[in-house]
């Protein structure tokens, strides 16, 4: 069964040879390309992913755009940064294969200091606390590696297109009671500097736009 992996991308040239080098067997990489200017998509084309141009400016854009273009009944999502190894896409996605759960979310597991700075974590644990305050669904992390089912995640409508996508999938799948579970795998230190995490500002907006998800 083909798994088709969807990597929303910014400028990720010097990332992606490596990121899509390592995809297993049976997993194929979806390039959601929202904007770059270094070249990410002809790098991807080069390596065998099919490329999506994403015009509209926005992480959640990409994703979305990306979920659209995939064609597999199960898809994974992944950052194309680095800070994941596409070896651990199957532990992520053995839960979603057998029927075990439906969202299956990799918890971010760090081997060196300076793969998740201080405040990104300290702001992703906030956000797990207040999410699990308001729907139940006990997650320590909102990972961006995760894997659900095509069809029924197009079925929750997901309308953010910023930041906010990834905790208005939980939000939604949670609503619509799914079995949401998550496995832990390695964070790596991110080729190049991160967009959301690598400042202060980044993590800001971040924050700012699951915030608008959590009280919309």
């Amino acid at each position: 069964m083909r798994i088709d992996v969807i990597l929303p991308c910014l400028n990720e040239a010097a990332a992606l040879p490596w990121v899509l080098s390592r995809m297993p067997a049976g997993f194929h990489p979806i390039v959601a390309d929202n904007g770059s200017t270094d070249g990410s998509g002809r790098i991807a084309v080069d390596h065998g992913a099919t490329v999506v141009r994403v015009p509209q400016r926005g992480f959640g854009a990409a994703c979305h755009a990306g979920l659209l273009a995939a064609t597999s009944d199960i898809v994974c999502f992944m950052d194309a940064d680095a800070s994941l190894n596409p070896h651990d896409l199957p532990q992520v996605a053995d839960p979603v294969r057998s029927g075990s759960a439906d969202l299956v979310l990799g918890r971010r597991v760090t081997r060196t200091l300076g793969s998740w700075p201080v405040h990104a974590r300290v702001a992703n644990k906030v956000l797990a606390v207040e999410l699990r305050r308001r729907t139940g669904v006990h997650l320590r992390d909102l990972g961006p590696m995760r894997c659900a089912r095509r069809a029924p995640l197009l079925g929750l409508g997901l309308t953010d297109r910023r930041f906010g996508y990834p905790l208005e999938m939980v939000m939604a799948a949670a609503v619509a009671d799914w079995r949401i579970d998550e496995v832990d795998i390695p964070y790596l230190p991110r080729s190049g500097r991160s967009k959301v995490t690598g400042t202060v500002g980044g993590t800001v907006r971040t924050v700012r736009d699951m915030r608008r998800v959590l009280v919309s």
